[in-house]
């Protein structure tokens, strides 16, 4: 026997969540986030949520580390001062120059729309290393999950498995009033975090997500990122 939710008056499930069309266009990267850790029945929630992700012939490669409370705190400080000694321990190669065309293009554009947001100027190099070092300190979230994965191959179809998880991770999240934030920048501490964790060689380190409640007043919430035309993305062939 199945079970099928319907929308509620108010527009939620019957469990609290907000419907699917609604959770995916509300969806955002937030930037700020209150002190306030998340509840370990809505964080299993949540993590129930994102076991459901698909993969490649049902391998479920995620391995996914919780990091929240003093350990937290110890992590943020020795990633602070990983990065101001310029010590980077990367699993994959990542190149900000790489993007060409309309994906630079974006990609600047959501950069000039974050320092704008944080009222740092172009020039300002100083500033512009302590809006990026926030990354670091998790934009002031209380819980972050690493999201590792084994090595297979070229690692591509696994990396795409990664990402499914994380997709689901974040839109469960939002069907909460929760918020969540991909962060790529982590994945340069791989070795480091690796080491603080006590996580096995093997396992590779693909990105994290900050996530809780979030803030707001954040400066960097203001911005909010459009996406182009379905027309632009999609092609048709009949």
């Amino acid at each position: 026997m199945t079970n099928t939710l319907s929308a509620s008056d108010n527009g939620t499930s019957p469990d609290g969540t907000l419907p699917f069309q609604e959770t995916a266009r509300t969806r955002r990267s937030y930037r700020g986030f209150l002190d306030k850790v998340v509840p370990d029945g809505v964080l299993d929630a949540v993590l129930q949520d994102a076991q459901c992700a698909p993969s490649n012939c049902n391998t479920q490669p995620w391995d996914v580390h919780i990091v929240r409370g003093a350990k937290l705190a110890e992590l943020s400080r020795i990633l602070h001062e990983k990065n101001d000694a310029a010590d980077f321990s990367p699993d994959f190669s990542f190149d900000m120059g790489a993007f060409y065309g309309c994906y630079g293009e974006r990609k600047n554009a959501q950069g000039k729309a974050y320092y704008e947001a944080m009222n740092v100027m172009r020039e300002d190099k100083e500033g512009r290393r302590r809006a990026a070092a926030l990354n670091l300190s998790f934009f002031g979230a209380p819980q972050v999950a690493l999201l590792f994965m084994p090595s297979f191959g070229d690692n591509v179809r696994t990396a795409g498995d990664i990402g499914m998880y994380g997709q689901t991770f974040l839109l469960s999240l939002a069907a909460r009033g929760l918020g969540g934030i991909p962060q790529t920048s982590l994945g340069f501490y791989a070795g480091t975090i690796r080491e603080v964790l006590g996580i096995p060689a093997e396992m590779k380190m693909l990105f994290g997500i900050s996530f809780g409640y979030p803030d707001e007043t954040a400066p960097g919430n203001r911005m909010r990122m459009d996406r182009v035309p379905v027309a632009d993305s999609v092609h048709f062939h009949d």
